[in-house]
């Protein structure tokens, strides 16, 4: 099982508050933790990541595994009520470089009007997003986090289909 909290993780550092996040934390479990994306995915990508620093989804605990579905699903629905999105990529990365690194989930919406820009959906869009580079504004991001705080404390029976 691998270490509570990893200085120099980006993850880490970013949810211990040691690098500076966009929109803060948006809400957190005994084992979780959701943040806005801080990547060229634009504003509405979520990263849903383990609060303990953890390398491998093989690695998380029964605990951490039970949280996990139900948590992505509420984390889906907030994105989809927000900015009704044609679709929500869930995605794992785990890479930081060719090395493994803290796990985390990216959420990213996606509309159909990305194929004027885009040649193709799924990983293609986003490896043409990262190469473009192109960071949603701080602003936009702050509010959607707000949007997102509030309505991830909700009961889970008032987001989606929770």
């Amino acid at each position: 099982m691998a270490d509570a909290n990893v200085d120099g993780c980006l993850a880490c550092d970013l949810s211990r508050g040691r690098q500076n996040l966009p929109g803060g934390q948006i809400y957190a479990t005994e084992h979780w933790v959701i943040e806005h994306c801080i990547g060229p995915f634009g504003v509405g990508a979520l990263i849903v990541k383990p609060l303990r620093h953890c390398l491998h989804v093989s690695d998380l605990t029964t605990e951490e595994a039970a949280e996990l579905g139900p948590l992505l699903q509420r984390a889906t629905s907030v994105i989809e009520s927000l900015i009704e999105p044609d679709q929500v990529y869930v995605c794992l990365w785990s890479h930081a470089g060719w090395t493994p690194g803290h796990i985390h989930f990216v959420l990213q919406p996606s509309w159909n009007r990305y194929q004027e820009e885009h040649a193709k959906p799924g990983p293609s869009l986003q490896v043409d997003m990262l190469e473009k580079n192109e960071l949603p504004p701080r602003d936009e991001v702050a509010a959607f986090a707000e949007q997102a705080r509030k309505m991830m404390t909700k009961t889970p029976a008032g987001i989606g289909n929770g």
